[in-house]
């Protein structure tokens, strides 16, 4: 419903901001060509509030969290992993870089029931030093992070396997990357729960 329908009873809302956020709130009025600030405002409300709503079912859910927050030598960052702790289950990775002016920007891959992924997201958004934090779910699921169980392939069948020295293939065989490594400790620390 936009504001403008005169069947719709207004109500005024008084807000406090700080001034260099209200410049980008009457910048972003200006480049969406809107009326007035309300008419903003009124989206981004509606915006979080769907949000809400489809958070608030058991279903399970797919998405993100992204978070941008003081780096703070590193206190903030400590502070979102233990809060991340207790949502092992639903944390599937978190990919982390610095931004400029003393700034960090991380994104949590998730899935899990839409109320964990909310509280998570509760839970970050306390964390003092944590700027911005947004939600973002979807119902499409990730496939299976378990291996499944497989029949065995008789020896007779199966493809020769060409034995490999790592130290002699060089440095890149045998060490992981930084990926894959970090996806196959979290894959074998769930298959321990």
């Amino acid at each position: 419903m936009s504001h403008a329908d005169p069947h719709v009873p207004l109500a005024r809302l008084s807000i406090s901001l700080p001034g260099a956020l209200l410049t980008q709130l009457d910048a972003m009025v200006g480049a969406r060509a809107l009326s007035n600030r309300s008419q903003l405002i009124a989206e981004l409300i509606r915006h979080e509030l769907a949000g809400q709503v489809q958070a608030q079912g058991t279903a399970p859910l797919a998405g993100t969290i992204t978070l941008i927050y003081q780096a703070a030598g590193g206190r903030v960052r400590e502070a979102l992993a233990r809060a991340q702790s207790a949502y092992f289950k639903e944390v599937i990775s978190s990919q982390h870089v610095f931004l400029e002016g003393d700034q960090s920007l991380e994104v949590l891959l998730v899935q899990g029931p839409a109320r964990r992924l909310l509280q998570l997201c509760d839970g970050l958004r306390k964390v003092r030093g944590v700027l911005q934090t947004k939600l973002v779910t979807t119902t499409a699921l990730l496939p299976p992070l378990h291996a499944r169980a497989r029949k065995p392939v008789p020896a007779s069948h199966a493809a020769p396997q060409p034995r490999r020295n790592a130290a002699a293939a060089g440095p890149r065989a045998a060490a992981p990357t930084a990926k894959s490594s970090t996806t196959v400790r979290h894959r074998a620390a769930k298959e321990k729960t």
